[in-house]
């Protein structure tokens, strides 16, 4: 996705907020599986949370993991490492608000999506 985000905290706080949404999202979705499947609503949490994170932050994680692991000894190696990375003075930033936008949303989708009214107790045949 190519959308125009802004840099600094501001940026972080807005890919922070799609990041919530895609943990909305994702939660809906499994949350829908597991109840066709038969599965508890813990699948439908864990599997909602592990994909939103990955989805949401999967690239600017790659990208901090990298910058930590890679030799960048010359110039032209951190330049280049550097160019393909939208805002990289606030990466570590934006890939916690990213995790914790796409937790945040999931848990929001399992309060919303799991929740369901009481039912009444079926009347006995003999009342």
């Amino acid at each position: 996705m190519n959308l125009p985000l802004h840099t600094g905290l501001l940026g972080a706080l807005e890919a922070g907020l799609i990041a919530f949404v895609i943990g909305v999202l994702v939660y809906a979705l499994w949350s829908w599986v597991c109840r066709r499947a038969g599965l508890k609503v813990g699948h439908a949490i864990g599997w909602g949370a592990a994909i939103s994170v990955a989805l949401a932050a999967g690239i600017d994680t790659w990208n901090l993991f990298y910058l930590g692991v890679s030799r960048l000894e010359s110039p032209l190696y951190a330049r280049l490492a550097l160019e393909g990375i939208h805002d990289p003075d606030r990466l570590g930033t934006r890939v916690v608000m990213q995790v914790l936008g796409a937790l945040a949303g999931t848990v929001l989708g399992w309060w919303l999506f799991s929740h369901r009214p009481a039912m009444s107790r079926p009347q006995d045949a003999t009342d």
